[in-house]
């Protein structure tokens, strides 16, 4: 009855004047299309990206207990290797490296984003992985709408400064960034020699972490196309947007 009585409610907008929109492409939010009837049965996927390239890469290790993490929680999950990766620019757009990149982003559901904290930020490896990443293809952008979960490893105290760094950076991509985070301090202490992370509160938060990124991604995925509808760019053309968002052009 509660569902029915959302649905159905309308504003009556003949009495609020606002000249400045055009009403044919004015929407009140439907409730019938969040509440997607049909849902998707495909396991949730995940894209895993990390910003160290050593051979025992904290971030890497990270990555990996997170990717565990959410496979044992029903998730299908894909690590991103960085090596060979190009500088931004230096490199044409069919590199393979940088073609892998792109069919795995646009693969996913949902990311996550591991980096070390290297002079008080993210390393220039994440951000470049990151860089890579299209805003558009076409008038379809590739991260639009998706969930993101953010964690860093750090080699002394604990710090945030590279998770709020990638924070800006998911809204940036205009992704669904989840509340919690993971910061791990003193990270060569926290994996055994196998490379496994060892019980610790820190381990448990990666657990909480991927729970509620798990939890987003089955709650979103099927209405983030409608979550990120916009007015304005309903008034945009395909050719409009496109030509808006290219990165190439800058």
């Amino acid at each position: 009855m509660r569902k029915a009585a959302v649905s159905e409610s309308r504003i009556d907008l003949s009495n609020i004047e606002l000249p400045n929109i055009d009403t044919a492409l004015f929407q009140q939010p439907d409730a019938q299309r969040l509440m997607a009837p049909e849902r998707a049965t495909h396991a949730p996927r995940f894209l895993l990206l990390y910003g160290s390239l050593r051979e025992r890469s904290f971030s890497r290790l990270a990555a990996e207990e997170a990717a565990r993490i959410l496979q044992a929680l029903g998730g299908e999950t894909r690590i991103f290797n960085p090596s060979g990766l190009p500088l931004v620019d230096d490199a044409p757009q069919d590199h393979p490296k940088v073609r892998e990149l792109h069919e795995l982003v646009q693969w996913a559901e949902s990311m996550v984003w591991s980096s070390p904290e290297r002079h008080g930020a993210m390393t220039g490896l994440m951000k470049t992985q990151i860089d890579w990443i299209p805003l558009s293809v076409g008038a379809v952008r590739p991260t639009q709408g998706k969930t993101l979960a953010v964690m860093q490893v750090s080699g002394g105290s604990q710090s945030f400064n590279a998770l709020n760094q990638m924070r800006v950076l998911g809204r940036w991509m205009r992704m669904l960034t989840i509340p919690n985070q993971s910061s791990v301090a003193k990270a060569y202490q926290e994996f055994d020699g196998a490379g496994r992370m060892k019980p610790s509160a820190y381990y448990d938060r990666i657990v909480d972490v991927m729970e509620e990124l798990m939890k987003f991604t089955l709650l979103t995925r099927d209405v983030a196309p409608y979550l990120v509808d916009r007015y304005s760019e309903r008034k945009e053309s395909a050719e409009a947007l496109s030509q808006r968002v290219n990165q190439v052009a800058i």
